[in-house]
C-alpha cells in the first residue's frame, strides 16, 4: 500500500454504519419532545412543573413538539425510501431514516440561529425567524439532493422527487397550522364556503401561539424559487467534482461515493459495481501445497493465488481467506502473497474462479513422502525461511524487524523464478506481511520492482532455493492445531484465528504460525518467535491480509488492538498442540493459472489520488458553494419580506 492508497483507506473513519430506522425515529421523536419543552411555552423557571396543571402543560407542550417538528421528519423517513425505491433507487430505510433525521436537526439549527438574532435585535420579529425557517427547509432539500443522486444515481429532475418529500412535508403543516388558506379565501365564493377544505387546510387555532404568524402564498411560491437556486448549485457542484473522473478514468464518482457508503455504512456489494468499470483482466498463479496421512486423508492445504485479498471489507476478494478455508478438507493455510493493491478481485464472484483453479491444481498434485530441513537465509533486509518437499519448494519471506506491507507482483514472479533456476518445478512464495507501522510516513513499506529491497528478495530467494536444492531430504513428519480466539475483526482478527502447522524432518522441528490478520505491530513476531524457541528449531509468523479487519479500521493490524501477551500465549499453545500432533505425511505441489479480473495496474494509486483530490479540493468547493447559495437565499427571502431595512 502507497501514501497515497493509505490517505484513501483512511477516510473509512469518516463512515459509519447507519443506524437502524426505528433507531433513528426514536431520536426524530425525542428532538421534537425536546423542542416542544424549549419553544413552546415552558416556564423557564420550571415553577409549573409542580402542580398537576403544570404537569399536564408540560406534555402538552411536549406532544406539540413531536406533532410539528418529529411527524414531519418521520413521513420524510418513511416516504422518501419508498419513493425512491418505486424510482429504481437504492436509498435503503436505515439511510432515509438517518438522513430525516438529520435534516430535522438542521431545521432545528436554523431555527435557533434565527431565533436568537431576533432576539438580540430590536426590529426583527416573526416574519425574520419563518424566513430563516423556510431557508432551512430549502437546504435541507438542497442537501438531500446532494445525498439521494449520489446514492441512487438518479437524474437530478428524478432525484429532486424524494429528495423534496420533507421539505413539502413541512411546508404542508405550515400551510395548514399557519393558516396561509386565509389569504386563499374571497368573498364570492371561496374557500370560506368549503366547509370541508377548511377543516382539513385551515386549522390555525390548533397549532401553538409560537408558530401562528401568518405565512403568505407568496412565501411558499418563494420557497419554491430558493429550493431550484439550492438544488441548481448542488447540480453544479456535482458536475464539478464529476467531470475530472470522468474524463481521466470514464467513471463517474457519484458511483464510488455511493458504493464507498454503501459498503462502509451497510455492509452492500454496491462498491464492486464501480470497481468493474475500473478493472483489467490479468492471469494469476495459484499455488497449492497439501499434506496428506497414511491412510490418505488430508491434514493440512496451503493454497496461495498471486491476489491482493482487498480492497476492504467481503468487498472484491476481502474474503478469500475464509473462502479458501471452507473449500479445504484440511486444515487450511491461506497466507499472503507477493502482489498489492493493483490486483484485488474486483467482485467477490471472481473467487470463485480462484477456488475452481485451486482444486484443478489439487487433484494434479503428485505427493512424495520426503522432505529437506527448512533454512533461513538472509540478504540485506530480507529474511526468507525455506523447506523443500522432494521437488517442490515453500520459501516464506519477511522484512521484519524494518517495515514493510505489499510486494508487488513482480517482484514476486522474479522470486519465483530464481527459486526455480535452483531445480525445483513449483515454487510457493509467501509474503509474510507482518511488520508494518500502519498508515505512518510517506513509504508504508511497498517492495516495488527496482527498489533495493526487491533484489535482496531475489537474491535470498535464490540462496535459500540453492540450499535447499543440495539438502538431504528425509521422512515428513506433520502436526497441526488452530484456534478461532475470542477476537474479532474489530480486534484486528478474522474467522480464521490462528492456525500453526509445524513440520519434522530428522529431528528438526519448524513451526508455522498463521494469523488471520492484516499485517503486525512491529516487534509481535520476535516476541512469538522468542517464546517459541525452546519449543522448535525454526519458526515464522504470518498472516492471510484478511480485509475484513478493516471494514471500519482503515489500519486494524494484528497486536493494535488485542492484548499481545495474551496472542502470544496461544501462539505458544497451539504450537504444543500441534507438536503433540505430529505424524507421517505425504507432501506436493502444483500450480495452475486463472484468468480473473482486477483492478488493474496502476489503477488503484490514479482512483486513490483522484478521491484524495475529490475530498481536499471538494470540501472546500463545497463549503463556499454553502455559504454563498445560503447567503443568497436569505438576501431573497429579507428583500421580499421587507426585512432587509430592519435588518440593516
Amino acid at each position: 500500500m502507497t501514501a497515497t492508497q493509505g490517505d484513501l483507506a483512511s477516510m473509512s473513519r469518516f463512515i459509519f454504519r447507519a443506524p437502524r430506522w426505528y433507531t433513528s425515529w426514536t431520536f426524530a421523536i425525542v428532538v421534537g419532545a425536546l423542542i416542544g419543552f424549549g419553544a413552546f411555552g415552558i416556564d423557564p423557571t420550571g415553577t409549573n412543573f409542580v402542580t398537576d396543571e403544570g404537569v399536564l402543560v408540560a406534555l402538552n407542550d411536549a406532544f406539540e413538539g413531536v406533532f410539528f417538528v418529529g411527524i414531519p421528519t418521520i413521513l420524510a423517513s418513511a416516504g422518501t425510501a419508498w419513493v425512491d425505491q418505486r424510482l429504481g433507487g437504492r436509498l435503503s430505510h436505515n439511510r432515509a431514516a438517518l438522513l430525516a433525521l438529520l435534516c430535522e436537526v438542521i431545521v432545528v439549527a436554523f431555527l435557533v440561529a434565527g431565533g436568537a438574532i431576533a432576539l438580540a435585535s430590536e426590529t426583527l420579529g416573526a416574519g425574520f425567524v419563518f424566513d430563516v425557517l423556510f431557508l432551512g427547509l430549502a437546504s435541507i432539500f438542497a442537501l438531500r439532493l446532494l445525498v439521494v443522486t449520489a446514492i441512487s444515481r438518479h437524474r437530478p429532475l428524478v432525484a429532486a422527487i424524494p429528495a423534496s418529500i420533507q421539505t413539502l412535508a413541512a411546508a404542508a403543516f405550515l400551510f395548514v397550522y399557519s393558516g396561509t388558506l386565509y389569504y386563499l379565501s374571497s368573498p364570492a365564493g371561496g374557500v370560506t364556503d368549503r366547509t370541508l377544505a377548511q377543516a382539513f387546510l385551515f386549522r390555525p387555532e390548533e397549532a401553538p401561539v409560537e408558530i401562528s404568524y401568518a405565512v403568505i402564498p407568496a412565501d411558499f411560491v418563494l420557497l419554491a424559487v430558493i429550493c431550484l437556486i439550492q438544488g441548481v448549485a448542488v447540480v453544479g457542484f456535482l458536475y464539478a467534482i464529476d467531470r475530472p473522473w470522468r474524463a481521466n478514468m470514464g467513471v463517474s464518482v457519484l458511483d464510488f461515493v455511493a458504493g464507498f457508503i454503501g459498503h462502509i455504512a451497510e455492509g452492500s456489494t454496491e462498491l464492486e459495481d464501480f470497481f468493474e468499470q475500473v478493472g483489467e483482466e490479468a492471469v494469476v498463479p495459484v499455488t497449492v501445497t497439501s499434506f496428506r496421512r497414511e491412510d490418505g486423508t488430508e491434514k493440512a492445504r496451503w493454497v496461495l493465488p498471486m491476489i491482493h485479498p482487498g480492497p476492504m471489507g467481503e468487498i472484491g476478494g476481502g474474503n478469500l481467506p475464509l473462502r479458501v478455508a471452507e473449500s479445504a478438507d484440511g486444515l487450511a493455510f491461506p497466507p499472503h502473497a507477493t502482489a498489492g493493491h493493483d490486483f484485488n478481485l474486483v467482485t467477490e464472484r471472481e473467487v470463485d474462479e480462484i477456488i475452481e483453479r485451486a482444486n484443478d491444481a489439487y487433484d494434479a498434485i503428485e505427493y512424495g513422502s520426503e522432505a529437506a530441513k527448512s533454512v533461513r537465509t538472509v540478504e540485506g533486509n530480507a529474511k526468507v525461511l525455506g523447506q523443500a518437499f522432494s521437488d517442490d519448494v515453500l520459501l516464506v519471506s519477511t522484512h521484519s524487524p524494518e517495515f514493510a506491507d505489499d510486494v508487488d507482483y513482480a517482484v514476486g514472479l522474479s522470486c519465483a523464478a530464481e527459486a526455480r533456476a535452483g531445480g525445483f518445478e513449483n515454487v510457493l512464495l509467501v509474503d509474510a506481511h507482518n511488520c508494518n507501522n500502519g498508515l505512518q510516513g510517506e513509504d508504508l513499506g511497498h517492495v516495488t520492482p527496482g527498489s533495493e529491497r526487491s533484489f535482496d528478495m531475489m537474491q535470498a530467494s535464490k540462496a535459500a532455493a540453492d540450499a535447499l536444492a543440495e539438502a538431504d531430504q528425509y521422512p515428513l513428519r506433520m502436526g497441526t492445531a488452530w484456534d478461532e480466539t475470542k477476537w474479532e475483526p474489530l480486534d484486528g482478527i478474522g474467522p480464521l484465528g490462528v492456525r500453526v502447522a509445524v513440520t519434522e524432518v530428522d529431528d528438526q522441528r519448524t513451526a508455522y504460525v498463521l494469523v488471520d490478520g492484516n499485517n503486525m505491530e512491529p516487534g509481535l513476531r520476535e516476541r512469538m518467535l522468542k517464546a517459541l524457541g525452546d519449543r522448535v528449531d525454526d519458526a515464522e509468523v504470518m498472516t492471510t491480509d484478511t480485509h475484513i479487519v478493516n471494514q471500519v479500521e482503515a489500519s486494524n493490524q494484528v497486536g493494535e488492538a488485542l492484548d499481545a501477551d495474551e496472542l502470544v500465549r496461544v501462539v505458544g499453545g497451539l504450537v504444543d498442540d500441534a507438536i503433540d500432533d505430529l505424524e507421517p505425511v505425504e507432501a506436493g505441489m502444483a500450480t495452475e493459472r486463472a484468468t480473473v479480473t482486477v483492478f488493474g495496474n496502476d489503477r488503484t494509486e490514479t482512483l486513490a489520488s483522484h478521491a484524495n483530490v475529490m475530498v481536499s479540493l471538494g470540501g472546500a468547493l463545497a463549503l463556499l458553494v454553502t455559504i454563498g447559495t445560503i447567503t443568497v437565499s436569505l438576501l431573497i427571502f429579507l428583500v421580499t419580506s421587507g426585512t432587509l431595512g430592519a435588518f440593516l
